[in-house]
This record gives C-alpha cells, sequence and structure tokens, in this order.
C-alpha cells in the first residue's frame, strides 16, 4: 500500500494514520486478556497529570473496589476537595449515574481554582457541585447509592482557629446521609489512623495530627443505625506509629490508613 503512495504523500499518510489509531482504545482487554472493568477504564482513562502521580499512594483500584461502584450508580463524594475520586467516580457511573461533588465553605475555598480546572470545558458532565454547610446538607431521600469520604472523616471533628466549633455535628452528618441513602447504600471511610482515643479528645487529636481512632468512626456509624460491614487493609502501614500529624515531610503520603465499609440496612 504505501508503495503505491507517491513521496510528497506519505507524510501525510502516516500522519492521518496514527490520527486514526490515536482515537482507538488503548487497551480493549487487561494483562490476563479478560474486559477491563470500568474502574480500571476510569483510571486508564485521559487525566489530570498530578491525579496520576497520587495514584501510587492512594490506590484508587481498591478503595473504588471495596466501594462496590457501578455505572449507573448515583453518588456523593463528601468533602471532595479537588475532585480527585469525583473524577474517577464520574468516569465509572457514566452517562446514566451522577458524582454529587460537596464542599462546605472551607473545602471549596480551598479547592476552587483545582476544581474548577477539573470540571472546565464540561470534562464530567455527570458530575454537580453542591456548596453547604455539613450539618444541613439538603439531599433527597432515598437518592443515593454510595457515598464515599477519602482523608476527611476525621475533619467533621476538626476546629480550625478562630472558629466556635468543628466542621460539623457526626450525629446530623451521618443521619442526613442515612436518610439520602437508598436501602443498602453503602459508606466507605478512609481516614488516618490515630491511636485509642477518649471521645472528648478527639477534636484535639483531630487539630493536632488530623487523625482520628477508628474505632471512634465504627461507634458514630454504629449509633446512626448503619450495618458494619468490613475492612481493607489496602492503605495499612505498620510502620506509622500514630505519633506525628499527617502533614510532617517523614510520615506524608505513607500514613496507616482504615478503610472501613458500612451499609444503610
Amino acid at each position: 500500500m504505501l508503495a503505491a503512495i507517491p513521496c510528497n504523500s506519505l507524510g501525510r499518510y502516516i500522519f492521518v494514520a496514527v490520527l486514526c489509531l490515536a482515537g482507538q482504545p488503548q487497551n480493549t482487554f487487561a494483562a490476563d486478556g479478560r474486559s477491563p472493568s470500568p474502574i480500571e477504564i476510569a483510571i486508564a482513562s485521559e487525566r489530570i497529570p498530578t491525579d496520576r502521580v497520587e495514584d501510587a499512594w492512594r490506590k484508587p483500584r481498591d478503595v473504588l473496589s471495596f466501594l462496590e461502584v457501578a455505572p449507573g450508580q448515583r453518588v456523593l463524594d463528601f468533602y471532595a476537595g479537588p475532585g480527585y475520586y469525583s473524577e474517577l467516580l464520574s468516569r465509572i457511573v457514566g452517562p446514566a449515574g451522577s458524582v454529587l461533588i460537596y464542599n462546605n465553605e472551607l473545602y471549596a475555598q480551598a479547592a476552587h481554582h483545582d476544581l474548577m480546572n477539573r470540571l472546565g470545558r464540561s470534562r464530567l458532565p455527570n458530575a454537580k457541585m453542591l456548596k453547604e454547610s455539613s450539618n444541613y446538607l439538603q439531599l433527597e431521600p432515598e437518592s443515593l447509592d454510595r457515598v464515599i469520604f477519602v482523608l476527611v472523616y476525621h475533619d467533621l471533628y476538626w476546629q480550625p482557629r478562630e472558629s466556635l466549633e468543628p466542621l460539623g455535628d457526626p450525629k446530623k452528618v451521618l443521619a442526613i446521609l442515612r436518610a439520602a441513602l437508598k436501602p443498602n447504600g453503602i459508606v466507605v471511610v478512609v481516614d488516618h489512623a490515630a491511636n485509642e482515643t477518649p471521645r472528648q479528645d478527639l477534636t484535639a487529636v483531630a487539630n493536632r495530627m488530623h487523625r482520628i481512632d477508628p474505632k471512634a468512626v465504627l461507634a458514630d456509624f454504629e449509633q446512626a443505625g448503619f450495618e458494619f460491614v468490613g475492612a481493607s487493609d489496602a492503605l495499612r502501614n505498620t510502620a506509622d506509629d500514630h505519633s506525628l500529624s499527617v502533614f510532617n515531610p517523614s510520615i506524608r503520603h505513607r500514613t496507616d490508613q482504615f478503610i472501613y465499609k458500612f451499609r444503610r440496612p
């Protein structure tokens, strides 16, 4: 075929051929020959370069598989920040599903620039932003299939400087989420582990180290009427003794993290 093309047209032919190939799916099968899952397709899709750097320590395949997220679902990304997980969720649930990117005022201000870049040019058409107070978040009853907290549940106990109270009241927030979830809806919490902490000290630990005692999270959800489904060790790090702030350079992005799954009965 190429021999029949004039020399002055050869470069253009190759260029067009490359463009055609570039438009084809890069990988239609996983390494073992099976069709890739929606989660694998989302992770391999065209994404923001900095997100790909974060994949190494976030392990999104493990987290999202544990969430049991699937096409067609409606998902809430709680305190989504700049939307790393929001984008993956958007791509997984697809056009038949939707993602609510929720930030309160403080999170929205901090994440505004990066989140606007992520949502620009209608990159995630099935995603919608919410910005309300955590304790008064308005959600339609039984409208959600999944909710995810990634490294932010402790912030419900965190009390920013000059604030008269923590960012949220876990009892109020979990009551709102329970009402908004469909029966058998799932919540996954990923957070930095703290050592066992008396309840009256949870805010002090959140303020100082941005960690939370996993037992406190378990108690919060059980009191709110959720069933504990199980835990994943995908982000555990036994070398972390829970004594340092998660922002300490010696442990940043390598903290011991627990992953808990809860279900609304």
